[in-house]
Formats: structure tokens, sequence, C-alpha cells
């Protein structure tokens, strides 16, 4: 499968038109892909955005020619009814042929229960929402009025008029065995990521997908591996290393974060763990040790690469990289 290496827009981090020019010059600078956050709420309250990640999409996909365009991702399935995720999806088809992905995951509580007012429900319901969703949506895509009697979502006759082109590929987001599986009976790509130790990718995530194809005779190659890789990338190693601290929520136990919707709390939370913040990523100033790093994960067989890089300083990030590791990396790995 041809190598591909994308960057993550951080949705979390900066603001809708900020994000939009940061895109293009995403594209400007050779990566192939962009795939942006989809938060109602950030990681952290100071300095937190959450612009709207369908809206941005439509305007991402007028700016840019040839780049991938993705959710990593996307909860179709308690903020939004999953027919309404299948209508925006063929919509932006239709503005960017052959160029969106719906990335798709079980979710977070900090992003639907504040919105909705639920009790978070068990991953066993989420899991089983996903699974409805795809279905629904999939069908909306190929089929007219669409009637739909599942345990958590029912249409009636209902017709999408401006369908996309071709079913627009759905990537599963997953960080255990379970939803792997999933990922490997339905999906188009698998999406993980990074900074979790390799034996959770080598010995539980991908043979799970590869399970998960095998009984759906499906062909394990066939489905595209996509990790998001944190990587803090600086010729100044102590810029990288303080970079990583924006992002320490990602530092804390899950059992601290687990029910924590506020993200004044969660920012409360991450300060105590703040100079621990770069075990989540790898962090470098010499492209040939960082060339190292990423090895791992091409090793292991991921074959599409997005980078989310912590900096304020994007531009200089899209800079740097683009020069001094995309190359390399096509040359080792293309």
């Amino acid at each position: 499968m041809t190598l591909k290496l994308g960057w993550k827009a951080s949705a979390e981090q900066f603001g809708p038109q900020e994000l939009l020019d940061l895109a293009v010059l995403a594209e400007e600078k050779g990566f192939d892909s962009i795939w942006v956050s989809d938060h109602y709420q950030p990681f952290k309250h100071t300095d937190g955005h959450s612009p709207f990640s369908l809206a941005w999409l439509g305007a991402a996909g007028q700016r840019t020619r040839r780049a991938i365009l993705g959710t990593s991702v996307l909860t179709p399935t308690f903020r939004y009814h999953p027919a309404v995720v299948a209508q925006a999806f063929a919509t932006l088809d239709r503005l960017t042929p052959e160029r969106v992905i719906l990335g798709v995951g079980t979710g977070e509580s900090m992003n639907e229960v504040p919105v909705i007012g639920i009790d978070w429900p068990p991953f066993k319901e989420r899991l089983g929402r996903l699974r409805e969703a795809v279905d629904l949506m999939r069908r909306l895509w190929t089929e007219d009025f669409v009637t739909f009697e599942g345990e958590y979502y029912r249409t009636k006759d209902v017709t999408l008029y401006d369908k996309p082109a071709r079913p627009v590929p759905i990537y599963v987001g997953a960080g255990g065995e379970v939803a792997a599986r999933f990922a490997g009976r339905t999906a188009e790509g698998f999406i993980c990521t990074s900074g979790k130790g390799l034996e959770l990718y080598s010995e539980k995530l991908l043979p799970a997908v590869r399970e998960g194809a095998e009984k759906a005779g499906r062909g394990f190659d066939s489905i595209e591996k996509m990790i998001e890789v944190k990587v803090s990338f600086d010729t100044d190693l102590t810029r990288a290393l303080e970079d990583t601290k924006i992002w320490a929520p990602l530092a804390l136990p899950a059992e601290d974060k687990a029910g924590v919707e506020d993200p004044r709390e969660l920012e409360r939370r991450a300060k105590a763990v703040e100079n621990e913040a770069y075990r989540r990523w790898l962090v470098s100033d010499d492209p040939d040790e960082h060339l190292e790093q990423l090895a791992p994960y091409l090793d292991l067989g991921f074959r599409h690469l997005v980078f989310h890089s912590p900096t304020h300083d994007q531009g200089r990030f899209l800079d740097l990289y683009s020069r001094q590791v995309l190359p390399r990396l096509r040359e080792r790995w293309q």
C-alpha cells in the first residue's frame, strides 16, 4: 500500500480561520492528507478552541486541491444522528470528489455528555450504536427511501437526494481489541494513536483487525492502517520538550480522565503531570534520530502516518518537517 503522510489539524488548539490557513500550508508543503478532530470542547480551557469540523471541512475542501480530508475521529451516534452525518459527507464528497474520508469512533464523554445531557453509556452500547450508524450511513449513500429499524436508530422512507459519487470510505478508530475487530470486519481503514507501547499494536490491535477481516472474508492488506503519530520535532530540543506541555492532559492516567467533562477541571488535573507530557511524544531535534523513532510503526505495517505536533507555531513545524523528515520517510519507505 502506498505510503501516505498526513497532518493533524488540531481543532482543540486553533480557531477556524487559522486552522484553515494551516491546512492550505500543509498541502503546499507536500502533506498528503489533513485530518481534523471533531470536538465540542477542548482538552484545556485556557486558549482552547473547538470549531465545527463539518463546516470547516467544507471550507478546507474549497481551499485545497489534492489532499485527502478526513475526521479523526467523529462520533456519529450522540450529538449527531447518523443520517445527518451521511448527508453531510455526501455533500462534502460532491464538493471535493473522492477526497473525503469519514473517520469514526465510539466517542468521549466530554464532547457528548455536556451537549445532550445524558449519562455516559458503557462501551458495549457505544459500539452497538456505532455499528448501527455505519450500516445506516452506507445504506443512505447507496439506496433510496431507506426504512431502518435498529435498536438505537430508526428512519422511515428517507432518501439522500445528493448522494456521494461513491460510498464515502469509513475508517474506524480503535484503542482496544473489540473496536479493532469491528474495523477489520467492516471498515476501509483503521485508525489508532501512537505512544502507548509497541506491544499494544503488534500483539493486540493489528491482530484484532486481521481477525475481524478474516472472519468477514476480507483481505487484511486491503484495509488501510493509519496511525496518528505524536511528534515534537524542532531544531531546538528544549523547545520541542516544552511544547509537549500544551498537551499535558494526554499524560493523565485513564482513571483521572474518565467522567471529566469540564475542560477547566481537566486542565487543573493536567498541571500535575505536565512535566511528564513528553512521554507520549516522539521528541527529537535530529532528523535521522527521528526517522528511527518512526521506523517501528512503519515496520509494523502502518502506511498512513498522520503527524500531530503540539507546537503553537505550526507554520514552523510544517516547513521544518516537510524539508527534513518527509523526504527521508519517502526515500526509505515509499
